[in-house]
């Protein structure tokens, strides 16, 4: 009756043998490490090099690692302390840049799980720690969003003024003032047809006329709902930048999220060059697209230093040089998307651009006027350019989309689609608060919260063994499993743990308890209405579960509700949660009943159960 088939004892142990496995790496702590990554946008980090490279500086400085790892973005050298470590990032700094007023690479510290080779060969990797308790830093970053309602005017601008050309319109001059765009004309007439004209080539603005003087005009203003899409648009364009600038850092789990209207917190738990750090995030990037210069005998000159005059000297992604002109023909901010894609003719890869109506317009003109002709694309940050791609204009493009293929694979075109989709902000910030969290205090937070989940447990333990003698000993095994499969599932999620999500653990636990509670009491309850003990695990196990059921089930859709409405500490408080319901269950129910069965089970003549005091009815 009470025995579970050897099939669902083995798979409840292997259940646990998995749950100690993945707990395990949390217990190892971290260690101090450098991380080399890229640079540069353009520069891509090979990681078999890399770490050939590391190797080669460590034992030329005389340094010995701990191991080196390796993944899609950088490479990890792993040390035994803090001295190791600033001697080794000066020696890998040296090899990597040897050029210190130029870095190609960012050599940076960093920590890693002092875990063990083979665990980390199964991906059995500790939780990540938050900010509240591994330390670090927390920026909060003000949008400028006026400034990039500005940034459309002055665009719109020169839209207006192409769109008139093209239309023959003439006006007496076009000019932003403030908030708005003016445009003058000498006439009524004129200025009747140029409303039309921008009417229907434009509905962002509002249109109103007016008189200054002799003169007409137009006042052009943009409409509520277009700033809006283009605050919306700044903020998810920024953010999106400074993941991929956070990524150089090596950050475990870095926060970013909007804040309000028009702002961005940035959370980098565990950074230790602050420094580093502000200047990564306070980077500002500009995408320009200019014409190759390839008349004859001019990359010759400029090779030998006599560079012709409104030319630059770049090179490559292959290391080739590149003569490229001065003029820029388009910047980042006529390009609304860039996606890799394959060639309709050759399903070779290549990038999918696509162009605003009035770069559509420009890029359409420079194409035809420039066919076979080079045309370079290039970002530019911190007043040095890097030569994204350089294309060949093979015929005229217009309609705003744009391709470029030719050599090259899928993942260079995925690449190349992220540099020009997220290289630069769509509006200025800046940083204007800044909190340092220091490592002692994390660690004393983490100190806090594990004691006071220790000392709930030995409570918890305590009333139960005294309370229900043998089964209540079976129920704190119960909720031991319980936590280990707890955490074991927060590792293999990669969860990042915070001072709310410790609060949920120990919550957790005493609402894990409770399903022990129901399933002894009605045991208890049972043997008083003379059942036998055999027959009163069976029937309280059964009877309860119904009720561990719904219990549950109604302190999970709390829990998905706070996961899916909440934000920051109070989605990290929900997910512990609700995994924490889980895996209760599964303690609860599953390893109490088989420990009790390897305890009861074979036992067929059984008298008496060693669950506490049963009063029976009428006493």
């Amino acid at each position: 009756m009470n025995r579970y088939p050897l099939w669902k004892n083995l798979l409840i142990g292997l259940v646990l043998l998995w749950g100690l496995i993945y707990t395990l790496p949390n217990f190892y702590g971290e260690v101090p490490a450098v991380q080399v990554s890229s640079g540069k946008a353009t520069l891509k980090l090979d990681a078999t090099t890399a770490i050939k490279r590391v190797e080669e500086s460590l034992a030329a400085a005389g340094i010995q690692h701990d191991g080196l790892f390796a993944d899609l973005t950088s490479v990890r050298a792993r040390f035994r302390d803090t001295d190791t470590q600033l001697k080794a990032k000066d020696a890998i700094e040296k090899a990597f840049n040897p050029d210190a007023a130029d870095p190609s690479y960012v050599v940076a510290l960093n920590l890693l799980s002092a875990s063990p080779q083979w665990l980390t060969n199964i991906h059995a990797l500790p939780m990540y720690l938050g900010l509240d308790l591994r330390g670090g830093v927390h920026f909060l970053l003000q949008v400028d969003m006026k400034g990039a309602v500005t940034k459309r005017l002055d665009a719109t601008t020169g839209d207006l003024r192409t769109l008139l050309r093209d239309k023959n319109v003439r006006h007496a001059g076009i000019s932003r003032e403030g908030a708005s765009v003016v445009v003058k004309f000498r006439d009524a007439e004129t200025q009747a047809r140029a409303r039309s004209v921008i009417g229907a080539a434009n509905n962002d603005l509002q249109l109103v006329e007016g008189q200054d003087g002799a003169d007409f005009k137009l006042t052009a203003t943009l409409t509520p709902l277009a700033q809006k899409t283009i605050q919306e648009f700044a903020l998810r364009q920024n953010i999106g930048t400074l993941h991929n600038r956070i990524n150089e850092l090596g950050v475990a789990e870095p926060v970013i999220q909007q804040q309000g209207l028009d702002r961005i917190v940035v959370q980098l738990p565990g950074v230790q060059d602050v420094a580093k750090a502000k200047d990564i995030l306070g980077r500002t990037a500009t995408l320009e697209i200019r014409l190759v210069d390839d008349s004859p005998g001019s990359l010759e000159s400029a090779l030998q230093g006599n560079i012709p005059p409104g030319t630059e000297l770049y090179s490559e992604r292959g290391g080739n040089p590149l003569l490229v002109k001065k003029q820029v023909v388009l910047t980042g901010e006529r390009l609304t998307d860039a996606q890799p894609g394959f060639d309709g003719q050759n399903h070779e890869p290549a990038v999918h651009l696509t162009l605003d109506a009035a770069g559509a317009r420009i890029f359409k003109d420079i194409t035809r006027e420039n066919i076979n002709k080079r045309m370079a694309i290039l970002l530019i940050e911190k007043g040095k350019g890097e030569v994204v791609t350089a294309p060949v204009i093979r015929s005229e493009i217009g309609g705003g989309r744009v391709q470029i293929s030719g050599r090259m694979s899928s993942e260079e075109a995925t690449d190349t689609a992220l540099l020009l989709r997220a290289g630069s902000l769509a509006a200025p910030m800046e940083i204007i608060e800044e909190r340092t969290i220091g490592p002692s205090l994390g660690a004393e937070n983490i100190t806090k919260g594990f004691h006071s989940t220790m000392w709930g447990f030995i409570a918890i333990a305590i009333f139960m063994c005294a309370y229900y003698m043998l089964f209540g000993l079976v129920s704190v095994i119960a909720l031991a499993s319980n936590l280990l499969l707890l955490v074991a599932l927060l590792s293999l999620l990669q969860a990042t743990l915070t001072l709310p999500g410790i609060a949920a653990i120990a919550l957790t636990l005493g609402m894990a308890i409770d399903a022990n509670v129901l399933i002894n009491e009605r045991i208890r309850e049972e043997l008083r209405n003379g059942s036998s003990p055999q027959a009163a695990i069976a029937t309280g196990y059964d009877r309860a579960f119904d009720t561990i059921l719904d219990s549950n089930v109604t302190t999970l859709i709390a829990g998905i509700a706070l996961l899916v409405f909440g934000s920051g500490p109070v989605r990290g408080f929900a997910v512990v949660h609700c995994l924490g319901i889980l895996t209760s269950m599964f303690s609860a129910i599953l390893v109490s009943r088989g420990l009790v069965n390897l305890i009861y089970g074979k036992k067929r003549k059984l008298e008496k159960l060693a669950i506490g005091q049963v009063w029976k009815p009428g006493l």
